[in-house]
C-alpha cells in the first residue's frame, strides 16, 4: 500500500516550470530522491511537507488529500521533516526545541519528554541536551534537526540533504538510522550523494529538470554503470551518469520531433 501517492504534479515558479507532470508512489522502506543541484528534489519535498503547494495535479499521503485543510492537518501530525535549511530558536536548549515541535504536532503531553529523550538520543546528542542550541556546532545543529524530525515517531519521513554538515562517522551513523526507521515508516531521502542512496536506500528515483529520469532499486543502478563508460569512481556513480545522460538525450530528442521544450530551470 502507497503511503505517498503523486499524480501528475506540477509545480510553477513564476514563469518557470519546475516540476512537470510528476508520478510517484511510495510505500514503507527508505527511498532515495536524488538528482543534480536544481533538479527539483526540494520542490517536491516542499510539496509532500505541505508546506508549498502545488499548480497542478494531485498528493496523498497517508490517505489524506493535501489539497483539503483538514487532511493536511492530519498529515501534519503524521509527518516528519527536515527541510535544508530549518529554523530554530537559538535560546531554546535542545530538549527544549524537540518539545516545541512536539507540541507543534500534537503529541499527548505525557508522552513528549520520554519521546524528545529518545529523539536525542538516536541522534547522538544526549551529553548535550540541555545545552542552548546556539552553542552547537554545524553539524551537531543538523542533527537537531533529524531529531525534531523524528520525535513522533512519523509515518512518513521527508529529509532534505539531512546528511550536510556530517563527519563521516555521524553518515554512517545516520545510515543505520534511516534502516532502522524504513522498517515501519515510508522515508524519504533528497540528496546530491549517490552513496548516500547506494547504502541506505530501498529504491531511488532520479529527478532531473523537473521529471522523473530514473526509478529502480539501487543495485540496478549499479548494474546500469557496471556496462557503462560513463564517469564516475564507482558502479553506482557510472549509473547514475548514465541514467542521466540518457534521459537528457530522450528530452533533446522530443524538443527536435517539436515537442514542448518542458523545463528550462529548476530549484
Amino acid at each position: 500500500m502507497s503511503s505517498v501517492r503523486v499524480t501528475g504534479l506540477s509545480v510553477r515558479h513564476k514563469k518557470t516550470v519546475v516540476l512537470d507532470s510528476v508520478d510517484l508512489s511510495l510505500g514503507t522502506g527508505v527511498h532515495g530522491l536524488l538528482g543534480p543541484n536544481g533538479a527539483g528534489k526540494t520542490s517536491l519535498i516542499r510539496v509532500l511537507a505541505t508546506v508549498a503547494r502545488p499548480d497542478g495535479g494531485s498528493v496523498e499521503i497517508l490517505g489524506q488529500d493535501s489539497a483539503d485543510r483538514r487532511g493536511r492537518s492530519g498529515i501534519r501530525r503524521r509527518l516528519g521533516y527536515l527541510p535544508q535549511e530549518f529554523g530554530y530558536y537559538p535560546g531554546f536548549t535542545v530538549r527544549e526545541f524537540v518539545a516545541y515541535v512536539a507540541w507543534l504536532k500534537e503529541m499527548p503531553a505525557d508522552r513528549t519528554p520520554a519521546a524528545v529523550e529518545r529523539a536525542v538520543a538516536r541522534v547522538g546528542l544526549t551529553d548535550r541536551i540541555d545545552d542552548k542550541v546556539r552553542t552547537l556546532s554545524g553539524g551537531m545543529v543538523r542533527r537537531v534537526g533529524i531529531a525534531q524530525a523524528v520525535v513522533n515517531e512519523p509515518d512518513v519521513l521527508l529529509l532534505d540533504e539531512p546528511t550536510a554538515g556530517l563527519d563521516p562517522e555521524q553518515r554512517v551513523e545516520f545510515r543505520e538510522l534511516l534502516r532502522e526507521l524504513g522498517a515501519d515508516a515510508t522515508v524519504v531521502v533528497s540528496t546530491h550523494l549517490v552513496e548516500d542512496v547506494a547504502t541506505a536506500c530501498t529504491d531511488v528515483t532520479l529527478v532531473d529538470a523537473g521529471r522523473i529520469a530514473y526509478q529502480g532499486t539501487p543495485d540496478a543502478l549499479t548494474a546500469l554503470g557496471e556496462v557503462s563508460d560513463d564517469p564516475g569512481d564507482h558502479p553506482i556513480e557510472r549509473g547514475y551518469t548514465a541514467a542521466l545522460r540518457a534521459h537528457r538525450r530522450s528530452l533533446e530528442n522530443q524538443r527536435a520531433q517539436g515537442a514542448p521544450a518542458g523545463v528550462r530551470e529548476a530549484v
